[in-house]
């Protein structure tokens, strides 16, 4: 019975999807190795991995929670715990609140004060991002400003403040989890519709595939910016340069809007955010 709770528990907080992880994991490691000039000390590093990984799963226990009567009309998200009833919403709220407390808990033993200021923000975002599908026409914008919230977090903790350069960072993290996420919300299109939930996708209309490439593009120039500023070397552009390339597959990918197709460029973004971090190391290696 236990083990089995245990089983239900891990597919609640998505721990057999890692590339969800990635996405929020990826700006992160941006910001971190930008704070640290290439060289993060290492408990700080080890600390914004961890946190990563559980405040991703507390946020997709809350998600869960908070789409508890949704999920169930979606084809795709109908055998979730929750919504297939494998499991109460306390339980979903229990899984999330430990979660949560063992990252805060990494950050008061571990981190300066500052960021553990930030961290209060983080956490309300990402536990606040699931209920803005109600009311606010793109989700998806506040998202990536949760999913980005480590970069100044990581500037925190790294130099003890926040210059501009971070909340550049944020930017362009914030348009890409617009496109990635409004390949996401095509999949679920029709659902959508019939259920009420507001997405980027739905926003958008016929003009969607163009919305997400504007947003790759926005994305690419505040990295530029970024990369501009502090004169980083050859390796990074040719990072930027095959995360454009990616970009342009991902158009291929979603131009008929077929929604495996659309979810395959999904998850095809972790790529993207990849190339840039192996850049933007590289460029701090040579």
């Amino acid at each position: 019975m236990i083990q089995k709770k245990l089983i239900l528990y891990a597919k609640l907080v998505r721990l057999n999807r890692p590339v969800g992880i990635l996405l929020l994991l990826w700006p992160t490691m941006w910001g971190l190795w930008i704070a640290s000039n290439g060289r993060p000390e290492a408990v700080v590093l080890l600390v914004f991995i961890l946190g990563t990984v559980l405040m991703r799963s507390a946020g997709c226990a809350i998600n869960d929670y908070a789409d508890r009567d949704f999920d169930g009309h979606v084809k795709r998200t109908a055998e979730r715990p929750l919504a297939a009833g494998q499991i109460q919403p306390h339980e979903a709220l229990m899984v999330a609140a430990a979660l949560a407390l063992v990252a805060f808990l990494l950050v008061v033993f571990f981190l300066n004060r500052l960021t553990l200021y930030y961290s209060f923000a983080a956490a309300f975002l990402a536990a606040s991002y699931p209920f803005t599908k109600r009311f606010f026409v793109m989700p998806q914008a506040y998202l990536g400003i949760a999913f980005g919230f480590g970069i100044p977090m990581a500037f925190a903790a790294q130099t003890g403040n926040v210059p501009a350069l971070a909340w550049w960072l944020l930017l362009a993290n914030t348009f890409w989890t617009i496109a990635y996420d409004t390949e996401y919300a095509m999949v679920d299109r029709d659902d959508d519709i019939k259920i009420g939930i507001k997405t980027s996708a739905l926003l958008f209309g016929k003009y969607d595939v163009a919305a997400v490439m504007f947003c790759n593009v926005a994305m690419l120039v505040a990295l530029a910016v970024v990369g501009k500023t502090i004169g980083l070397g050859w390796p990074f552009w040719m990072g930027l340069a095959a995360a454009a390339s990616i970009a342009v597959y991902h158009y291929i990918l979603i131009r008929e809007r077929n929604p495996s197709q659309c979810f395959n460029a999904f998850l095809h973004n972790n790529y993207l955010g990849a190339v840039v971090f192996v850049g933007l190391a590289a460029a701090y290696g040579r």
